[in-house]
């Protein structure tokens, strides 16, 4: 098996809430740093919600669980304007030198 080869540089970024004026809170998307990463589709899209979205691997190099910069399930990728929702994420290997995130790609946010 051939090493990924992590050519696509992404924005990761994570929620953040944020007091609105009035009392209550809205969400804003703050980048927690880039990483260089493969991006693979799995599959021609599946039909949810009767819209057909792309699914997407997502191999990056490893990070140690806790850190700020390791992905989880609540966060994002962008590259450009396109965004990747990150749906799961485990490591690839015993060694964790890469983590692996399946992502839905959102469409007309």
């Amino acid at each position: 098996m051939s090493a990924p080869q992590m050519t696509r540089r992404l924005t990761l970024e994570a929620p953040e809430r944020v007091a609105d004026g009035a009392g209550g809170y809205g969400e804003v998307w703050v980048a927690r740093g880039h990483v260089w990463a493969a991006v693979e589709t799995r599959g021609a899209g599946r039909e949810v919600d009767q819209a057909a979205r792309l699914q997407l691997k997502i191999t990056m190099r490893g990070v140690a669980r806790g850190a700020q910069a390791r992905p989880d399930a609540a966060m994002r990728f962008r590259e450009g304007v396109r965004l990747y929702r990150i749906e799961a994420v485990h490591e690839g290997d015993a060694l964790g030198r890469t983590l692996v995130c399946f992502a839905v790609e959102e469409v007309g946010r």
